[in-house]
């Protein structure tokens, strides 16, 4: 089953807790190098397929294989390949935890350092910190940093360890604007870099930011799966025109071809159409639309 060019690779994946089926045969292949978004309201099955692609939780049926490996078998379970193994391919896996408050006495760069030194070929702790923005604080007490910054500690004992495949977990709570973006180019210099990243998040403008493809899933089912700018056959959905008629309030029309109506509107204002705006539905629009009918 194992496929050179894709980092996952499921079939038919399924968990069930007693009567309760949170994840339900779910098919799913994440290429290598790719930015792959998994979205789901809460409940949904998104973070116990992580967790059994991670190797922390057994599956109940269906094939997976990450990095080439069963993540239940290199978790130590039935038909075990060896510890070695195992830590060969746990090297290869970073995962960014949600954190880091048993080291809340060490420095970040204590902490860092400590990480860095169980994988082989670790990336400079200095420079991961710089990287995540915690240059100014390598010196300071874990419990010291605010919400934002622990999240970026986390993240940087995540990607330390130069992973080929990172797992980011609603990685930008607790940032603000300006920090959430400049970690975007964080993320996207890791894929330009090789690395394969799955990241979940709730932030919608973050996934059409950052995804090369995206999955939805909403009841223990994948119900979706494409481009941001294609999910949901987002591309073809009508656009919506809206200006500001006559007597001061608004008017909207609904086409396929919003050029043409820009074009009929500015030939009746002789120009300046007032109030002008073009839209189609944002990811959100769609998105929200697919878990509702779900």
């Amino acid at each position: 089953m194992e496929d050179q060019g894709s980092a996952i690779v499921v079939q038919g994946l399924r968990k069930t807790y007693g009567d309760n089926v949170a994840v339900d045969a779910v098919d799913l292949e994440v290429a290598r190098g790719e930015i792959f978004a998994l979205l789901g309201p809460n409940g949904a099955g998104k973070t116990t397929t992580v967790e059994i692609l991670e190797g922390y939780r057994k599956r109940d049926a269906g094939t997976v294989q990450v990095l080439g490996t069963d993540p239940a078998v290199a978790a130590g379970g039935p038909g075990t390949t060896g510890s070695e193994h195992a830590r060969r391919w746990r090297q290869q896996i970073g995962i960014v935890l949600q954190g880091t408050g048993e080291f809340d006495e060490l420095t970040v760069g204590e902490v860092v350092r400590h990480f860095a030194r169980f994988y082989p070929k670790p990336d400079d702790p200095a420079s991961v910190i710089e990287r995540v923005g915690l240059a100014d604080k390598v010196k300071a007490r874990t419990h010291t940093l605010s919400g934002g910054q622990k999240r970026r500690l986390d993240v940087a004992l995540g990607i330390v360890g130069r992973p080929a495949l990172l797992f980011l977990d609603e990685p930008t709570t607790g940032f603000d604007p300006e920090a959430r973006r400049e970690f975007w180019g964080l993320i996207r210099d890791l894929r330009d870099g090789g690395t394969t990243i799955l990241l979940t998040t709730h932030y919608l403008e973050e996934a059409e930011a950052l995804a090369d493809r995206v999955g939805v899933i909403a009841a223990g089912r994948l119900i979706a799966l494409d481009t941001p700018g294609r999910l949901g056959r987002r591309d073809e959905a009508l656009a919506t025109v809206s200006w500001r008629a006559d007597g001061g309030g608004w008017e909207r029309r609904r086409s396929a071809t919003p050029t043409a109506v820009v074009s009929e509107l500015a030939e009746r204002y002789g120009g300046e159409v007032p109030g002008l705006t073009v839209s189609r539905p944002t990811l959100e629009d769609i998105y929200l639309d697919m878990i509702g009918a779900s």
